[in-house]
């Protein structure tokens, strides 16, 4: 794909070549907006906002990294879903569970190993649960740096860019969001499997 070209053609106005940025950038959106959310119609209004968004803004990019700006973007609509989310009837923890097997059911090709048995697949899905569960508990601010750098591997460069906040901020946060993460899956350690535990203290 040659980003550049498809960038300066949908600037341009060819629709045709901004739907190509979106098929090549649209599951990437959507896992991460997922993460971020908690959950799948949350995700996709976040996603398709997000891509509506860029469109809209396409003549205020200025070059460099389409990716950040495109992420930046991005994670304002995830901002702006969760504020949506505080003005609607809490979910109980049961419904979030059911809920939270959400992405790995439909990430299923790109996460599950063909050597993975029974007994290792459920393991991992219940830590997934777990773990959003961890991350929904978490201040937007910092739930969107963990999601950014723990589950989606952005380091910290890319996190300020993406979300507009000073390098020092976004590893503060991180450190912060890291220790409640693990002070949460202490409340969990029962439904975690063995294989994520050691001497008796949980492992993030």
């Amino acid at each position: 794909m040659d980003e550049a070209a498809l960038i300066a053609a949908a600037r341009r106005g060819d629709l045709d070549a901004f739907n190509r940025l979106v098929l090549h950038y649209q599951t990437q959106v959507y896992n991460l907006a997922y993460r971020i959310v908690g959950e799948r119609e949350g995700a996709s209004d976040a996603t398709q906002e997000a891509f509506i968004s860029a469109w809209r803004k396409l003549g205020s990019y200025r070059g460099g990294s389409f990716k950040a700006w495109l992420l930046r973007i991005v994670t304002n609509a995830c901002y702006d879903e969760l504020r949506r989310r505080k003005r609607r009837p809490a979910v109980s923890l049961e419904a979030l569970m059911v809920e939270s097997a959400g992405p790995e059911a439909e990430a299923e090709a790109e996460f599950k190993s063909t050597a993975e048995g029974p007994e290792t697949f459920v393991q991992r899905r219940e830590l997934a649960r777990v773990l959003q569960d961890c991350l929904d508990r978490l201040p937007d601010e910092m739930r969107v740096i963990t999601v950014m750098s723990d589950v989606h591997g952005y380091n910290y460069d890319e996190i300020a860019a993406a979300t507009g906040v000073a390098l020092g901020t976004v590893k503060s946060r991180l450190s912060r969001a890291r220790a409640r993460m693990r002070e949460c899956l202490q409340g969990f350690r029962e439904l975690l499997p063995a294989m994520y535990r050691l001497g008796g203290e949980t492992v993030l």
